[in-house]
């Protein structure tokens, strides 16, 4: 498992530039959850010009590209949050300038940003964080209905002297324990990512599982490819999702938590379901990725993270 590159933490007054490198996201919701890392005392910064969508992406390729580019280099930037998943960011990886990215910097998304979450730790081995959008956590404000949960947000963050813990809020699938670096992320881009030249590589991992809109047949469609993809080849344990919206089709009664206890429960390791990371209601949860955790399968499930994600 590489070494992780971890960045400088969020302070007082941290930069944070936002970025549409997938799908558009409608402005008084980004504008929302500008003011609320606002009165967080980050300062935000937002692209100058005015942006015109390109059927279902934000803009067109080339200014998101440039977007998510300098972002990602500009030396006062501490933080990268991205507006709204959708669909989109796979298209940029092959033209990222990754000599570039000489800095690591605090990523912060969830769903289609997996792709640059699974790129940035596989070419560059950056801690990232899978959590809220700007226009979809955010904008809704702490422990609020969609919203975040501010308690893992500022650990994950600020935090640079030790580890911390966060109960999953979940249901043990599988009991037990074990350690390992996190990872993972949608499912979906996950297992897109296979044949590519930074799909994931999950040995030794505490590997996270998330999505939405899924119906029951279509998961065990995506678990049996990551099992014969060898993708659950050396896992320690894994955290799943909530997967709203997956509800069994009519005239079945096989549900989503049936399939992962299906296909999942035979490898034998800890497993929790339905923790709020990714696509929930509930306030959700910012696991950073590519730092040792230890998950406890019992219960509601915990993470105990045996390091901090980010330095002074």
């Amino acid at each position: 498992m590489h070494k992780p590159f971890k960045p400088p933490a969020l302070v007082p007054g941290s930069t944070i530039a936002v970025v549409a490198p997938a799908s558009g996201a409608k402005a008084e919701r980004i504008q929302r959850g500008c003011d609320n890392l606002t009165q967080l005392d980050f300062r935000v910064a937002r692209p100058n010009a005015e942006r015109k969508a390109d059927g279902y992406f934000s803009a067109p390729l080339k200014r998101r590209l440039l977007e998510l580019q300098r972002a990602l280099v500009r030396p006062d930037v501490r933080g990268v949050f991205c507006t709204r998943g959708g669909y989109g960011s796979a298209e940029l990886l092959e033209h990222l300038k990754i000599a570039q990215l000489k800095r690591p910097k605090i990523f912060c998304g969830f769903s289609d940003l997996t792709s640059l979450h699974v790129f940035l730790w596989q070419k560059l081995h950056w801690v990232t964080f899978y959590g809220p959008l700007v226009a979809g956590g955010f904008d809704a404000g702490a422990n609020a209905t969609g919203g975040y949960d501010p308690d893992t947000f500022m650990y994950s963050m600020t935090g640079t002297h030790s580890g911390w813990s966060t109960p999953l809020r979940g249901e043990t699938l599988a009991r037990g324990a074990a350690a390992g670096v996190l990872l993972g992320g949608c499912i979906t881009l996950l297992e897109t990512a296979i044949g590519t030249p930074w799909e994931l590589d999950t040995r030794g991992s505490i590997l996270l599982l998330e999505d939405r809109g899924l119906k029951p047949y279509q998961l065990d469609r995506m678990l049996l490819h990551l099992r014969q993809a060898g993708k659950f080849d050396g896992v320690k344990g894994i955290v799943l999702g909530e997967f709203p919206e997956s509800d069994a089709p009519e005239g079945s009664t096989m549900t989503v938590r049936d399939v992962c206890k299906r296909i999942l429960g035979p490898l034998q390791i800890p497993i929790v379901y339905g923790a709020p990371a990714g696509h929930t209601l509930r306030p959700m949860l910012t696991l950073p990725l590519g730092i040792r955790a230890r998950l406890k399968a019992t219960g509601e499930g915990q993470l105990d993270f045996l390091e901090s994600a980010v330095r002074a």
